[in-house]
């Protein structure tokens, strides 16, 4: 574990790199060096456009080698493989640097990132992913702390997976009161997990608990036990399933586990086009930005002159929410058939188990809200809120389309 500070240092803005480059590099037989330059993402934009044109330059043991100039574009897509031949007295210490540039007609070139190898790492196995452009080596002295200091803590966390024999006997008693339900149950090992996991850990517990029971194909009888344990314990049913319990969480995890292709299917396109579009919303009026003349960025200027009154833009934005609602709404009601079996029979369930725990006419509509609580509070609504944490972006929203995704949700 490292705790400690760290001096910040300045940074020219002309020169500041970002991005990503996905390569493979390896070493099919000695003394030839393969280096298969796939695309970049997220580049610094050099040029007045707002974009680059970004080209890769590979250097090792003396030799260089670039690929073409792609126009216009922060996420260059190149697909060259470069090959060199290297002298085996060349491969001892040597470093393989791939440096991404901006091409330009006048002047010289931008530099927009490296990233280094040792040769002797490629040799050993072949290098493929994704990796995050660095600066150049700082030769400016250090500033003291002048600028300030950051502090970081960094732990690694090693976890030692055994073979999956070894942890039968564990699996055996968990899904002993499943696969034999006449034992008491206070005294099952799942009943004791649920007593003695913190709030904290719940999430991790319930995680693990839907993994392992997926893999024995009894994911669906484990949260029937959960949830019919919950159930016994409420008798209010306005409070049903609002608590982070095991049984919650547990369905929750299986959700995210079973559903996730179905989601994307679903909410994708209509967030995709959220994010597209950049739209203005805003319902609260001590929010509302009625200036129109506004320039904060210079590729998103606003059409609108003047300024606008405060219903004419909570009327544009309720048009807009209505109109994004509509489509997900409309997207969710016409994917019954698309919505994974494994789900559709773990809701049923649900369903028969709150209509036995509350059986009268007054608590009719409990059986629905018991699944509209766990299906749009708790899959739809945090992924519209969310969409990286449900893999339906790669980045976080701006804080624009942040706050038309936070009243989507709401």
């Amino acid at each position: 574990g490292v705790d400690s500070w760290l001096s910040l240092a300045p940074v020219d803005p002309d020169q500041e790199v970002q991005g990503e480059i996905h390569l493979e590099l390896q070493v099919p037989q000695r003394g030839h060096l393969r280096c298969h330059l796939i695309q970049a993402r997220d580049l610094a934009p050099r040029d007045p456009s707002g974009t680059s044109d970004p080209f890769a330059r590979v250097s090792c043991c003396g030799h260089t080698l670039e690929t073409a100039v792609i126009k216009k574009t922060r996420f260059p897509h190149w697909d060259e493989v470069l090959e060199f031949q290297l002298a085996e007295r060349e491969a001892g210490e040597a470093v393989l640097s791939v440096e991404v540039w901006d091409w330009d007609i006048v002047g010289k070139n931008d530099f927009l990132g490296r990233v280094e190898f040792p040769l002797g790492t490629i040799c050993t196995e072949p290098t493929k992913g994704w990796f995050p452009l660095l600066p150049f080596p700082s030769a400016a002295e250090s500033h003291g702390g002048q600028l300030g200091s950051l502090r970081l803590a960094v732990r690694l966390v090693e976890d030692r997976v055994l073979p999956s024999t070894y942890y039968q006997p564990l699996i055996q008693l968990l899904a002993e009161p499943i696969l034999c339900p006449g034992q008491p149950p206070a005294g099952t090992a799942l009943a004791i997990l649920e007593e003695v996991t913190s709030g904290e850990s719940r999430q991790d517990v319930a995680t693990k608990l839907v993994k392992i029971f997926l893999g024995q194909g009894l994911a669906v009888p484990l949260l029937d036990y959960l949830i019919t344990r919950e159930l016994a314990r409420t008798t209010d049913p306005n409070t049903l399933f609002r608590s982070n319990s095991l049984a919650s969480k547990s369905l929750e995890q299986f959700m995210k586990a079973v559903g996730l292709p179905y989601l994307h299917e679903v909410l994708k396109p209509v967030v995709n086009r959220i994010f597209e579009e950049k739209k203005y919303v805003e319902l609260d009026p001590g929010k509302m930005e009625l200036s129109r003349s506004r320039r904060r960025h210079p590729c998103r200027r606003i059409s609108f002159k003047g300024s606008l009154s405060e219903a004419q833009v909570r009327e544009s934005s309720l048009e807009l929410l209505k109109g994004y609602l509509g489509d997900i709404v409309d997207a969710i009601v016409g994917s019954v058939e698309k919505c994974p079996l494994l789900m559709r029979v773990a809701f049923k369930q649900l369903r028969r188990r709150v209509e036995e725990r509350f059986p009268s006419a007054r608590h009719e509509e409990v059986r629905y809200f018991s699944i509209s609580g766990f299906l749009f509070l708790r899959f739809f609504a945090p992924a519209v809120l969310t969409p990286k944490l449900f893999g339906l972006r790669e980045r976080h929203a701006d804080p624009r389309t942040s706050r038309t995704l936070l009243l989507l949700a709401k």
